[in-house]
């Protein structure tokens, strides 16, 4: 259903709604004061009788009822009826009737209800008179019906001409409601100040439009970066082979040169691989079967590969700390410690130190790597996780790196409910702290 459409059901009900209350409220008036203006004008009646049968004693006789427009009865004392309008009728004893009993106690009775004989709704008023018999004047209930029934047109007609104003005004003031929303630039949201109902969802839209627009910047760059990446390694494998196919190369650069296109066919695996497992983790699409895990001795194993880089360096690691087992992801957290210590030496001073410490701290897992590198200036700490950064790019294409390691970092913390926490400085060192 359109907005505009439920708005206007909405007022047209609400305004129906009012307006049926207005009438009902007006109809129930009418009919009140109806019965409030037969009651006086039957006493009146009475009184005007009365006054006629104390002048002269045979007067019902030649009394026009048609003046009256009401039924007049004359009662004893012991409830035989003497007189009635109504004439022909065998009326049955009036004693017990409730106006005649409220007359015998007050003077005068009033009563509401549908007469045994004539079997029709009547109002009664009922008055003892000083010879003790009692005068009764009774006006048809319908004649105020009918009364308040002459209004019914006037109401209907009024009603109407309501309801087309309803549904008019409903119109008008749906599409004067709905044309400041349908106006709204979602291009830049916060510029409508139309309503202040609609800014949450304002507020939210612009937020939205940000995180597409980073996003977007994101992909733009992510494909810059993987294009360049897989560019550089295949450029050098593609001008080796050439080399080597055209018979340029000479037979004793064979073998180097060989050499160098496995090292780049590996360099293309690797990145291909990382950002194949980025991708995974991003969607969540790795395996969740989580095992048990011994830290420490994941960092040994982990340690162990670098020795060829340690020596070339000539980097003293320092592994401390005690036996911490977890629940987690084996292959991640290998991934997740590789890419830490890889940095830790790869971009540490010659002679210089990296520690890794594994223990607990406050009851809980902690994962400390300190080294005595390069470091990273503050302004970039906040951007050393996003994918393919780096710091000093001529410096990484001298170490290599696809800048995708602490990204993937980045996404196994999150995947084992890791905080991550870095304190680094330029030319003295980083410190990485993983705390689960």
């Amino acid at each position: 259903m359109k907005l505009a459409t439920k708005i206007q059901k909405s007022m047209f009900l609400v305004i129906v709604v009012a307006l049926s209350l207005a009438y009902g409220s007006f109809v129930f008036i009418v009919y009140n004061q109806s019965i409030h203006i037969a009651k006086n004008q039957i006493v009146e009646q009475a009184i005007y009788v009365k006054n006629l049968l104390n002048n002269t004693e045979n007067l019902l006789n030649t009394i026009d009822t048609a003046l009256f427009n009401t039924r007049i009865t004359v009662i004893d004392s012991t409830g035989k009826v003497l007189y009635d309008t109504n004439k022909g009728i065998d009326f049955e004893n009036h004693l017990q009737r409730p106006e005649i009993q409220e007359a015998l106690q007050k003077g005068i009775g009033q009563d509401i209800r549908t007469s045994s004989t004539l079997k029709e709704k009547f109002l009664y008023y009922a008055e003892q008179l000083p010879n003790g018999n009692y005068l009764r004047i009774s006006r048809s209930y319908e004649s105020v019906w009918v009364i308040t029934l002459k209004f019914l047109p006037i109401i209907f007609i009024t009603g109407l001409i309501m309801f087309g104003f309803v549904i008019i005004f409903s119109r008008y003031k749906t599409s004067k409601i709905i044309y400041p929303i349908n106006k709204i630039d979602l291009s830049n949201p916060l510029a409508n100040q139309n309503y202040d109902e609609i800014m949450p969802l304002l507020t939210k839209i612009e937020k939205q439009n940000l995180e597409q627009e980073a996003l977007n910047r994101m992909r733009k760059e992510f494909s810059a970066n993987v294009s360049h990446e897989l560019k550089t390694p295949l450029t050098s494998i593609s001008g080796y082979t050439e080399l080597i196919k055209n018979g340029i190369a000479k037979q004793e650069d064979i073998q180097k040169f060989s050499s160098r296109i496995y090292d780049e066919a590996q360099r293309l695996i690797e990145l291909i691989d990382n950002i194949i497992l980025i991708s995974k983790l991003d969607e969540e699409k790795i395996s969740y079967n989580k095992e048990n895990v011994n830290l420490f001795q994941l960092a040994v194993d982990v340690c162990n590969r670098f020795t060829e880089q340690v020596t070339q360096k000539n980097i003293h690691i320092q592994l401390t700390g005690e036996k911490i087992h977890i629940q987690g992801i084996p292959s991640i957290l290998d991934e997740m410690l590789q890419n830490l210590i890889e940095n830790a030496i790869k971009y540490n001073k010659e002679n210089g130190e990296v520690k890794i410490w594994i223990g607990k701290t406050f009851n809980k897992n902690k994962i400390i790597i300190e080294d005595t590198g390069i470091g990273i200036d503050k302004k970039y700490h906040e951007r050393i996780f996003e994918r393919f950064f780096r710091v000093d790019k001529s410096h990484n294409s001298k170490t290599g790196g696809s800048g995708l390691g602490l990204s993937i970092v980045k996404h196994a913390a999150q995947l084992h409910n890791m905080q991550i926490a870095i304190e680094s400085e330029e030319q003295k060192g980083t410190k990485i702290s993983l705390t689960f």
